[in-house]
């Protein structure tokens, strides 16, 4: 067998067939203006706070697919992301955070589907990858950014893009790859997973759509 017969990883075919959908993810009006500096401190917490609300629907589903073998091989406590977000709400928003940052409707559809897949490993799979991934990709460049602009610290608003327990995350990634390609899915399943993975990028995207609005 060549090299030019050797199968392609499904973590690359993914990649390959979401590539559109995660470029438009990134064109937000939201995120150029986050980025440069220009909102107001209350947009980064509407943004943090409606996170909130897909992770806390995302890390709940855990436990109901924690025995299947894929999920297991990544779902990995260190990307739990809850316990940040709590304290990064309340150091920035206050304990009424909720109360002024109710979830959108964006955010409501988001978490809707999130319930939907929760019993199918495949799906949480979709959705804690892009989640996830996303998070130690582009996250960390954006947590970067965000904490200079508006001060935040390791102790103080800046904890959500910080992962203290991984400590390679371009090999944790590789890592979690590797699991992807290893996943006795068939071809089907696969098919299926890719596109609850572009789902969540649609769902993703319209979160952030709707958080424009905080664009002047």
């Amino acid at each position: 067998m060549t090299t030019t017969d050797l199968p392609v990883p499904f973590s690359s075919l993914l990649r390959e067939a979401t590539t559109a959908d995660h470029r438009e993810a990134e064109r937000s009006p939201f995120f150029g203006a986050l980025l440069s500096g220009s909102l107001p401190l209350d947009a980064y917490v509407d943004m943090l706070a409606q996170h909130r609300y897909a992770y806390a629907a995302l890390e709940g589903a855990e436990a109901g697919v924690r025995h299947d073998p894929v999920v297991a091989s990544v779902a990995d406590p260190g990307l739990a992301r809850l316990a940040a977000l709590d304290a990064d709400l309340a150091d920035l928003g206050g304990a009424d955070w909720s109360r002024r940052h109710p979830p959108s409707t964006a955010t409501d559809a988001y978490v809707t589907r999130l319930h939907e897949v929760a019993g199918w490993p495949g799906g949480f799979v979709a959705h804690h990858y892009t989640r996830y991934l996303g998070d130690l990709s582009g996250g960390q460049h954006i947590g970067r950014v965000v904490a200079r602009h508006y001060g935040l610290t390791p102790d103080h608003g800046g904890r959500f893009s910080r992962f203290e327990s991984i400590s390679d995350p371009s090999a944790f990634k590789d890592a979690y790859r590797r699991s992807l390609d290893a996943a006795p899915w068939d071809h089907d399943e696969r098919q299926e997973v890719v596109e609850e993975i572009r789902t969540a990028y649609r769902l993703n995207t319209a979160v952030f759509d709707d958080l424009a609005r905080h664009v002047a």
